[in-house]
């Protein structure tokens, strides 16, 4: 299992279309092979400032059957022009402690 993780910075005043948008774009993503869970969360300190936490089974279910997707396509209709910045997305491997 990998996490996908992604801060996201929405620009001002579009929080709350960008998550009405995400509610939508969420069953895009719940739908793809290799997709395990994902949550979003609201920074308290910064506005307009979340984090995206998504797990997969796999690097290559994220970055090639999500990302090369048909459906990629839609999400990024969705989502896309909330940013400013656009997002650096990091993946992590989990260690067993």
């Amino acid at each position: 299992m990998i996490l996908e993780a992604a801060m996201l910075q929405v620009k001002t005043g579009l929080e709350e279309d960008f998550e009405k948008a995400f509610r939508q774009a969420s069953e895009i993503i719940s739908s793809m092979k290799g997709y395990i869970s994902h949550e979003l969360q609201r920074c308290i300190e910064v506005q307009g400032k979340y984090l995206l936490l998504v797990k997969w089974e796999t690097l290559a279910d994220h970055t090639v059957g999500f990302r090369e997707s048909k459906e990629y396509q839609e999400w990024k209709k969705l989502l896309h022009h909330f940013y400013d910045p656009f997002p650096t997305v990091e993946h992590f491997d989990q260690i067993r402690l």
